[in-house]
Order: C-alpha cells, then structure tokens, then sequence
C-alpha cells in the first residue's frame, strides 16, 4: 500500500462555488470536492482523490509524476513512523 502526499489548494464560499468551500488537488484534473465547511471539503476531498487515484490504477494509467514522487510505500520494514499533519 502507499500513502500520497497531495498538494491542495482551498477556496473560499463565492458565487462561482455557490457559498461552498472548495478544495482540489491541481495534479489530478477534475479532482474537486466542495463542503458547508473548510473541514468537510477536505474530507469530501480525500474520498475523491482516493477513488481517482483508484482509477488511474485500475486502468493501468500512470499517476502524474508530481503525485508518484510524493508517495509512500506502507509495507514491508522500514514503514514509515511519523505522521502527515496540516496545520
């Protein structure tokens, strides 16, 4: 299994978001979740960007470079001990 250090960026409520938060992840087109709250667009978010990566896997497509580099491998000795936190 691998983790993926996604970079996001966050959107304020506006007309075009019709008063929603906005996050997406910019690596991965289309990749977008929106929540009454900053907290529940990113959490929207993670849902989202798990279920394209998932696709881009299923289908044998390679994951842009940006996001394969910043991955993780969780298995087999030397996982990883410390945490990602976003503050």
């Amino acid at each position: 299994m691998r983790l993926y250090r996604l970079r996001i960026v966050m959107y304020e409520p506006n007309d075009e978001t019709e008063g929603k938060y906005m996050a997406e992840v910019p690596t991965l087109p289309g990749c977008r979740a929106w929540g009454d709250t900053a907290a529940d667009a990113l959490g929207n978010l993670q849902s989202v960007a798990t279920a394209f990566i998932e696709s881009y896997q299923s289908r044998g497509d390679a994951l842009p470079k940006d996001i394969e580099q910043a991955s993780v491998d969780v298995t087999g000795p030397g996982v990883p001990t410390g945490v990602l936190v976003a503050a």
